[in-house]
C-alpha cells in the first residue's frame, strides 16, 4: 500500500488551506484506492529559518523539530502539496520546510492542489522548480481553486463540482508515479 502525504503548506492564521486540505483528504479517501493518505500540517512543525542563528536554549528543540519533519516526509511514497499562491509563488514557510529536505524525498512523486486568485497555478510552477532540484517527479494534472469562485467572500470554501475531474486525474497520476518510483528507491 502506498503512503501519500497531503502537505498543508500554509501556516498563516485564518488560512483557507485547512479546508482545502480536508477536502483533498476526504476526496482521496473516498476513492478507495490502495493507498493511505495523511494530512501533514506544516503549522505543527515550528521549523527555524534555515541557516538562522539559534539561541542555545532552543537549539535542541529546533533539531528535534527538524528531525521529526524529515522523518515524517521520509515516511511517504508520494505527496500532494496544498498551497496558496503568495506573490506568484509558494509561501515562505513551505519553501523553508522544503529546504530542509533532500534524500528523504528523492525519487518520489508529487501532485498539487492550489488556491488563489489564479487557482495557485504560479505557486505550482514555483513548486515544480523546487521539487525538480529535490528529485521529486511532479505530475501534470493539478487542482486549482479560485478565491473568486470556489470561496464565498474569499474565505468559506465551497468548491465547484467540476474540480473532481482534475482531482481524480491528479490522484491517478500521483499513485501511478509513486508506485513506479518506489521500485527504484
Amino acid at each position: 500500500m502506498l503512503k501519500i502525504g497531503i502537505i498543508l503548506g500554509s501556516v498563516r492564521q485564518g488560512r483557507n488551506g485547512e479546508a482545502v486540505a480536508n477536502w483533498t483528504y476526504d476526496f482521496a479517501t473516498k476513492r478507495n484506492d490502495d493507498a493511505e493518505y495523511e494530512i501533514v500540517d506544516l503549522a505543527d512543525y515550528k521549523l527555524p529559518f534555515l541557516g538562522a542563528a539559534l539561541a542555545e536554549d532552543v537549539q535542541q528543540n529546533a533539531l528535534d523539530t527538524i528531525k521529526a519533519w524529515s522523518e515524517k516526509m521520509a515516511s511517504f511514497d508520494g505527496y500532494i502539496f496544498v498551497t496558496p499562491e503568495y506573490n506568484h509563488a509558494i509561501g515562505g514557510a513551505l519553501k523553508n520546510a522544503l529546504d530542509y529536505l533532500k534524500a528523504e524525498v528523492n525519487n518520489k512523486a508529487a501532485g498539487f492542489v492550489g488556491y488563489g486568485s489564479l487557482g495557485g497555478t504560479r505557486a505550482h510552477e514555483n513548486l515544480r522548480l523546487i521539487l525538480g532540484e529535490l528529485q521529486v517527479a511532479d505530475v501534470r494534472a493539478a487542482v486549482t481553486f479560485s478565491l473568486m469562485t470556489d470561496f464565498e467572500n474569499m474565505s468559506k470554501f465551497k468548491p465547484a463540482d467540476h474540480h473532481a475531474d482534475n482531482a481524480n486525474q491528479m490522484l491517478d497520476q500521483v499513485l501511478s508515479w509513486s508506485g513506479a518510483l518506489k521500485t527504484i528507491r
